[in-house]
């Protein structure tokens, strides 16, 4: 059975070498036209040639300020210098691939001009967007980083587009996060002011009581009460009716002070916490850090990356040539079977 199978391979082998040989100037024909069909289609006459710039940049880990520099809360700060994740890299990739930043980008380089698009025309956003899409593109490479890749019949416009977009990351994201720090900064900063007006106003009183003669509640209660004994013992009638006035100060408003002190003192713990919320929602809403760390910043290439006409030359050589033997075959099989059917046509006849 394996030399039945062999005889066949060998046959078949035979059968394609004396089909080659047979057609082999019919076969050189179709190689030599389709190498210069394909070199003179796939020239800058037919094809516009494009340059290619990337830039490739990594995410950062902190977003806040605040964690990354003024939290002393163990437990909350992040390093500022720190990678990010894969968490970071697809919110990076959500950000690139925004109509917040392809506005803009078309806005800034005209792009439904510089891409030739009608602006009459009844799709025009559509085919600006699909245009848009397949010259610029984001995707994210093996080490977590993020690429950005501009495609562009001028060199030096492909590099400015991919530069600027990964500017425009900074800016885009700042003003999102900024958005809603400012926010936070507003509840947070109405609180603070709030508290400090409170604690002006207790301090305030307990000043107005100091002024009557209520300094410390505790210690001068303790101190009238033994001299007022002393004065007592003595038979100080004079110096009995002054104490008895202070006395009586104190228990008018003695109450107040001690309520007072104590609401200070628990405010103004309160408001010691919350000056450093006050400064971190400050920082968050008024400074920006960067969202990147660029490696490779891009550059005006110097050779076209698209068309590749190698690549172009060989996919069209060995698609004419097995489209070509296909016709060939084809062709033969339908001459054998006209000659059978001739030839069971007379035997026909003649039977």
């Amino acid at each position: 059975m394996n030399r039945n199978q062999n005889d066949k391979k060998e046959f078949d082998t035979s059968n394609l070498m004396l089909f080659l040989y047979k057609w082999r100037y019919v076969l050189l024909v179709i190689a030599m036209v389709s190498i210069a069909a394909s070199v003179i289609f796939s020239s800058p006459v037919f094809i516009t040639p494009k340059y290619k710039s990337t830039v490739i940049m990594f995410p950062v880990s902190s977003n806040s300020i605040s964690k990354a520099l003024l939290s002393d809360q163990p437990g909350t700060t992040q390093d500022i210098l720190e990678f990010g994740e894969d968490e970071q890299t697809e919110q990076m990739l959500q950000i690139l691939n925004s109509s917040k930043i392809r506005g803009r980008i078309i806005e800034k380089y005209d792009l439904m001009d510089h891409y030739e698009i009608d602006p009459d025309a009844r799709y025009k956003k559509t085919k600006l967007y699909n245009e848009y899409e397949s010259n610029i593109t984001f995707e994210r490479t093996e080490y977590m980083a993020v690429e950005i890749s501009v495609l562009d019949k001028d060199a030096e416009l492909a590099a400015r587009i991919a530069n600027d977009i990964a500017n425009l990351l900074d800016s885009t994201k700042n003003q999102m996060k900024k958005e809603r720090a400012t926010k936070g900064f507003e509840i947070v900063k109405d609180k603070y002011l709030n508290l400090k007006k409170e604690i002006r106003e207790k301090e305030d009183s307990l000043t107005k009581l100091r002024q009557m003669g209520v300094h410390e509640y505790e210690s001068q209660v303790e101190m009238l009460n033994q001299q007022y004994a002393i004065e007592i013992a003595e038979g100080n009638q004079r110096g009995i009716r002054a104490l008895e006035k202070k006395l009586d100060i104190l228990a008018d408003y003695g109450g107040a002070y001690v309520s007072l002190r104590d609401a200070l003192e628990h405010e103004r713990k309160q408001l010691s916490e919350l000056r450093e919320r006050y400064e971190e929602a400050k920082a968050d809403a008024e400074e920006v850090l960067p969202q990147k760390f660029v490696v490779d910043r891009a550059y005006k290439a110097e050779k076209k990356s698209y068309p590749k006409r190698w690549l172009i030359v060989i996919i069209s050589l060995v698609g004419s040539l097995i489209i070509g033997s296909l016709v060939i075959v084809l062709v033969e099989n339908f001459k054998r079977l006209n000659e059978a059917i001739k030839h069971h046509s007379k035997k026909s006849k003649f039977s």
